[in-house]
């Protein structure tokens, strides 16, 4: 077997390239008919361009929510963490995605209501309406944007895996180097700017079927190459057992043991709970026709879990199959095992399609979520603070030039920072995402917490996470972000440093309240009322409200 892959390909697989630009061109193609595709009279609102007139079914939301939250550095990262680090890295993924499923169910369809209702479009919006206080719900739009803009600068790394493992992207000028990621980006941002969501709704159809039939082929075919199922696993057994010399510990770890329960169940909780406070998974959810629809998502998305399971255990697969993932600079590259995987094994044409699918896997999360930063800026900081009287159109033209700044910016990301330093902040926004969940989800249940407490909970939090991830080491590089995994107080095991600081965020927030109560502190307005939360598509309750004095008037 090692004959397959003694040898790192430096040139360009050119069959594979011509597959995978033929199904960039059509995703393209469809990405700008969807200006087409149930279009309104005007696309000039956010109500259209970035919730797509809040009119998706069943299935459109599900292909959405599919294409939204398992990106192509899902598919790039989460068997790169199993063939490098073992289960507890890796494996976590799985259990994260099956907790996460009736968080929707049971929250999701609270918010899309009131946001129904209210003309909401960010996470913020309800959090404004809900406490009367712009200064939080300032605090959620600056972590929600802060959190987004480093996820999409990787899924423009997935993109420059696939390329490398192609051949290409690693011409001796920039120009060269950098043309086929400069392309995929022009496209990406013209395509979200005609389109709106729309644009990743349609695509996204393309992306997750491709997916699907990539991945289940993948792990019926490839573990009868290297020796069974059974191989696999005392391939990886064999490699997670091996002390590695920087470190004078195990490579990584195969079963976690009673020492990585506190990290791995951590780890699974605190990603479930952070990923539906992000920004772009909010907008794919209120793009719903129906509070019903969230719910029959939450009941089919599970599929998209077991897919992440066969997915992750590729990893393991790469180890028995003896992969070299090696990059064009000549540096081993974990990012690029499952590219590597595919092209060793599989004739040219499916590599293609291999490739094509992790390459548009990036691009349907990256208009999501360059649309959602968009909207964020647009009303909880445009319109909040700079032009309180913006009119829907003035929103929507600045909506659409923001998507593109994003995405720019995350361009420049990539282009000129090490991806380390993407990864990073990534990891950074996981932690500081988290912060908001009790401004959002305790609201949609109870204003028990006061707002400023809400808000020095969030500044405590975030505070502490930032630090505490600062603080833990790479052991090889020595260089700080080393990882999402500090010892917990009290406990002393590792846990994942965003629950730590959620623990800490909601205490601080229960305790300032208890003070700030006693002080008889202003608790703002609550424009919402307890029916909005059950609010449905055709229900009559469901309509503008008048605009009343409190929502005029600069609050705190």
């Amino acid at each position: 077997m090692s004959s397959l892959v003694a040898e790192t390909n430096t040139g360009v697989n050119g069959i594979a390239l011509v597959v995978l630009i033929f199904f960039f061109v059509v995703v393209a193609a469809a990405g700008f008919w969807a200006a087409r595709w149930r279009r309104p009279a005007s696309m000039e609102s956010l109500e259209e361009w970035g919730l797509g007139g809040r009119s998706f079914g069943t299935w459109v939301t599900w292909f959405l929510l599919g294409g939204d939250l398992y990106t192509a550095y899902t598919f790039v990262a989460v068997p790169a963490a199993m063939f490098s680090a073992g289960a507890v890295s890796g494996f976590f993924a799985v259990p994260y995605t099956i907790v996460l499923y009736p968080i929707i169910f049971i929250f999701m369809s609270r918010l899309w209501s009131v946001s129904h209702r209210h003309g909401y479009v960010t996470p913020a919006d309800f959090v404004n309406g809900r406490s009367g206080s712009r200064g939080l719900s300032l605090a959620v739009a600056v972590t929600g944007f802060l959190a987004t803009m480093p996820y999409i600068a990787l899924q423009l790394i997935g993109i420059q895996a696939v390329l490398e493992v192609v051949g290409i992207g690693g011409g001796g000028n920039w120009l060269a180097k950098d043309a086929p990621l400069f392309i995929a980006f022009l496209v990406l941002a013209l395509y979200t700017y005609t389109s709106g969501l729309r644009a990743p709704a349609i695509i996204a159809f393309v992306k997750d079927i491709l997916i699907y039939l990539v991945i289940l082929v993948a792990v019926v075919y490839l573990p009868s190459k290297v020796g069974g199922w059974s191989h696999v696993f005392d391939a990886a057994q064999g490699k997670m057992q091996k002390v590695n010399p920087a470190t004078n510990k195990p490579a990584g770890v195969f079963i976690p043991g009673s020492g990585q329960y506190w990290a791995y169940a951590t780890l699974a909780l605190g990603s479930a709970m952070a990923l539906f406070m992000y920004p772009h998974s909010i907008t794919a959810t209120l793009s719903a026709k129906s509070r019903n629809t969230i719910r029959k998502n939450a009941s089919i998305l599970p599929a998209y879990s077991f897919l992440l399971g066969l997915l992750a255990l590729l990893g393991w697969v790469a180890i028995a199959a003896g992969t070299k993932p090696v990059g064009l600079d000549g540096k081993a590259n974990p990012q690029l095992v499952v590219p590597q995987l595919f092209e060793d094994f599989f004739p040219s044409w499916f590599a293609g399609v291999a490739f094509a699918a992790i390459a548009i896997g990036a691009l349907v999360p990256a208009a999501i979520m360059s649309i959602a930063a968009a909207n964020t800026f647009t009303r909880n900081i445009y319109r909040a603070w700079l032009k309180p009287d913006a009119t829907m159109e003035q929103e929507a033209q600045v909506s659409k030039v923001t998507s593109l700044v994003v995405k720019a910016f995350a361009l420049l990301f990539v282009l000129t920072l090490d991806k380390q330093n993407a990864i990073n902040f990534q990891l950074l926004g996981g932690i500081w995402i988290l912060q908001t969940f009790p401004s959002v989800v305790f609201y949609l249940y109870t204003r028990w917490f006061h707002r400023w407490g809400l808000l020095l909970g969030w500044a405590v939090g975030m505070v502490y996470g930032t630090v505490s991830a600062y603080n833990v080491v790479n052991p090889v590089t020595k260089a700080p972000f080393g990882g999402s995994l500090s010892a917990i107080p009290g406990i002393g095991d590792l846990g994942y440093i965003a629950v730590t600081a959620f623990v800490i965020n909601v205490v601080v927030a229960a305790v300032a309240t208890l003070v700030l109560r006693a002080l008889k502190a202003d608790e703002g307005v609550d424009e919402t009322i307890p029916a909005d939360y059950f609010a449905d598509e055709g229900d009559p309750r469901v309509q503008k409200l008048p605009a009343m004095p409190h929502e005029t008037t600069p609050s705190a």
